[in-house]
Parts: C-alpha cells; sequence; structure tokens
C-alpha cells in the first residue's frame, strides 16, 4: 500500500506524515504540497498539490492506494469546491480510500456553524464518491492556548465566551496517531469517529497552564459580541467571528462529548494531566 497525505506544509498534515513514516514496516508516503519544497526535510515523495488545480492533483495521486485530505483553510464555500477537486481527482487517479480530518462543531446557530456546515458537506461528498472512507472530527486544538501563555500572562487572565462549558480538546500529535489508524486500518471503513480527549472548562484549563507555567490566571467571562469585537481586532474580520463562534459552540455543549479515539487507535487519548506535566518538564 502506498498512503498519501495532502497539505503536508502545515502542521496537521506534516504530523501524520511523519506518524505514517514511523509506523513498523516502512510503508511508503507521499505528501501533496501546494509548494513541496518548503517540505524537503520531511524526507518522503512530495507532489504538487494545489486544491484549486483538478489535472495537477490527479497527476501527484497517482500510484496512491489511499489518502488523507486535510481540510483546507479557505472560506467555506471555496473549501467545499477545493475538496471536491480532491475527491474527484484521487478517483480519476484510482485511490482506492479517502480519510477526511473534518471537525467537531455546532452546525446551526453560531458564527462557526458555515465553517461546520462546509465541513459536513465534504463529508457527504466523500461518502458519496464510491470509494471506501473513513471520517474523523478534530476537537479543538490545545496548542494555541499553551503558544499563547505570554498574552495570557500579560493580560492576568483568560477572557473568552465559553463560560463554563466543557470543551474536547485535542493535540495535533494524538490526531495524527488517529489518522494513521483510520488510513491504515480496514476495520474502521464507513465510520465516522469524534477525535478528542477528556472536556474541561476554561476555569480547569487556566489551572492547567498556571501549574505548568507558574501562572496566576483566572477565567473571565466575556459576551459573544465583546470576544469576537476582541478577536477580530488582533486576527482580522474573517478570522475574528470564526474563533469566536467556536467559543459560542463550547459555551452551547457542542465540544462537551466522550470521543471515539480509543476506539480509532487502540488507547486512550492522551490525558492533560500527562501532557502538561512533560511540558513542565
Amino acid at each position: 500500500m502506498t498512503y498519501a497525505v495532502t497539505a503536508v506544509s502545515g502542521q496537521l498534515g506534516r504530523a501524520i506524515a511523519e506518524t505514517l513514516v514511523a509506523l513498523p514496516g516502512g510503508v511508503p508516503v507521499v505528501g501533496l504540497a501546494r509548494s513541496p519544497g518548503k517540505v524537503a526535510d520531511l524526507g518522503i515523495d512530495l507532489r504538487p498539490g494545489d486544491y484549486e488545480r483538478p489535472e495537477q492533483l490527479q497527476a501527484s495521486l497517482t500510484g496512491v492506494d489511499a489518502l488523507v485530505i486535510v481540510s483546507g483553510m479557505a472560506p467555506p464555500d471555496q473549501r467545499i469546491q477545493q475538496h471536491r477537486n480532491v475527491i474527484d481527482a484521487a478517483r480519476a487517479a484510482g485511490v482506492q480510500k479517502l480519510v477526511y480530518t473534518s471537525i467537531i462543531g455546532p452546525e446551526e446557530g453560531t458564527r462557526f456553524s458555515p465553517v461546520v456546515q462546509s465541513n459536513r458537506q465534504t463529508e457527504a461528498d466523500i461518502r458519496a464518491s464510491g470509494l471506501d472512507w473513513a471520517i474523523g472530527r478534530n476537537g479543538i486544538y490545545i496548542e494555541p492556548d499553551i503558544d499563547y501563555i505570554d498574552s495570557y500572562k500579560a493580560r492576568g487572565e483568560i477572557a473568552n465566551s465559553a463560560g463554563p462549558g466543557k470543551c474536547g480538546y485535542t493535540t495535533r500529535s494524538e490526531l495524527a496517531h488517529a489518522y494513521a489508524a483510520l488510513l491504515t486500518r480496514d476495520d474502521l471503513n464507513g465510520g465516522t469517529f469524534d477525535l478528542n480527549g477528556k472536556p474541561i472548562t476554561q476555569a480547569e484549563l487556566a489551572g492547567y497552564l498556571n501549574q505548568t507555567f507558574g501562572t496566576q490566571l483566572i477565567y473571565r467571562e466575556m459576551t459573544p459580541e465583546d470576544f469576537v469585537a476582541d478577536r477580530s481586532a488582533e486576527l482580522g474580520d474573517f478570522i475574528g467571528p470564526i474563533i469566536g463562534g467556536i467559543y459560542e459552540g463550547i459555551q452551547q455543549g457542542a465540544y462537551d462529548r466522550p470521543g471515539d479515539f480509543e476506539a480509532v487507535t487502540g488507547r486512550p487519548h492522551q490525558p492533560w494531566e500527562a501532557l502538561f506535566s512533560t511540558l513542565r518538564a
């Protein structure tokens, strides 16, 4: 079997490719990227993979048996067609199985919902492709909160609109193991799986950060409107509302779910105590 991963120039795509390379037996791994030269250090067969260029995608997928499609970052309406380009190219190239990195989230009622809806449409397109398939739905990455620690320190708080809602976070490393399993295990074909760790509140997150970094952060709840304004001022009018919508979903309970990580990988998701203990070390 030859496995391929799209968007290996991104953090999740790269992590999945590295996990596949490390599997026993040395399976052949192909990495697709819009600019393959930027990730030459991966040490795998790199091929061009621009979601806007169907003919290029088909040529690059020649000889591939199973493919992970990493969800794109374009606006929702553009993203749907981009993913269709990859699906159509995979089918034309003779790929036998598709795995898609979808997301957990509310399909209606938040500023993030249009992104969730676009992912659900791609899920439907993959199910209708006529190929074998498996779909993962990612929890929220916890790494941005860790990377944001200096800003949290400066403010002395974590402030957002999640309120007491619990969020099933995950890490790119854990997701990479899950997608390697979804790609290589045929017994998971035809399944849709929530990929997240134990749900925690923002106050619990602040506690883990305090233990790890020696801070004294508190959690302060904001209104959704104020939080969107805050994020838009820093991140712009496209990303700001999306981030705000994610936290609206946390407040509504959309991310408070046990998840299917162990069913996919054969082991529990990394506990948060273990992750933050590693960071302290």
